[in-house]
């Protein structure tokens, strides 16, 4: 007996969306969590979380976490379905814009980080500077002041790359190429 043309289907969307779960580990992303968004991108409908729960057959608690970080990275989107109560969520298809997404977060988040550290080791090494006794301790303040400044340039280059992706200028760099997978083929080359 030869398989029905929908459960090959229903193979190869299994296939794609473990492999969407794997590639989101390398970004820092649970497999659960991948998995989770493979199930919406691959949805012709809106999903509610015991739908997602049903389908990757996780707690409704775990589904409740993974579609809290999938919706603060704009992954997915809580949408309005008629005649429920419960929410529903559908998955941002554009993979340029949730790379974007992504990475602008982190890249912001970077710096923030190291702004705040800075900020509060900033007026420690200029006391040291300023008032020890020791010679060797002023200049291993001055020094870790003098790394802290270079690398300012740094996160101004980086918040630079994150405006520019977030407008689309980045695009004009590094343009998007046609979609040509309808001409020539499947092959991504």
């Amino acid at each position: 007996m030869t398989d029905s043309p929908f459960s090959k289907l229903e193979e190869a969307r299994d296939v794609m969306i473990s492999a969407i779960a794997q590639t989101m580990v390398i970004y820092g992303v649970t497999p659960s969590v991948g998995r989770i968004y493979g199930i919406l991108y691959y949805s012709d409908e809106p999903m509610s979380l015991d739908d997602i729960k049903d389908e990757v057959a996780m707690s409704k608690a775990s589904v409740s976490n993974g579609m809290r970080e999938l919706l603060d990275t704009e992954m997915v989107i809580k949408v309005w379905k008629k005649g429920d109560r419960k929410d529903h969520y559908i998955a941002e298809k554009d993979f340029f814009k949730n790379f974007i997404n992504f990475f602008v977060k982190k890249m912001r988040q970077e710096r923030s980080l190291i702004i705040k550290g800075s900020e509060q080791a900033r007026p420690a090494l200029q006391d040291i500077i300023n008032s020890a006794a020791s010679e060797e301790a002023k200049e291993a303040a001055k020094q870790d002041l003098e790394k802290m400044d270079q690398s300012y340039q740094y996160f101004e280059w980086t918040m630079k790359l994150a405006n520019a992706m977030d407008s689309g200028e980045i695009f004009s760099f590094l343009p998007k190429e046609k979609d040509q997978s309808k001409e020539e083929g499947d092959s991504i080359e």
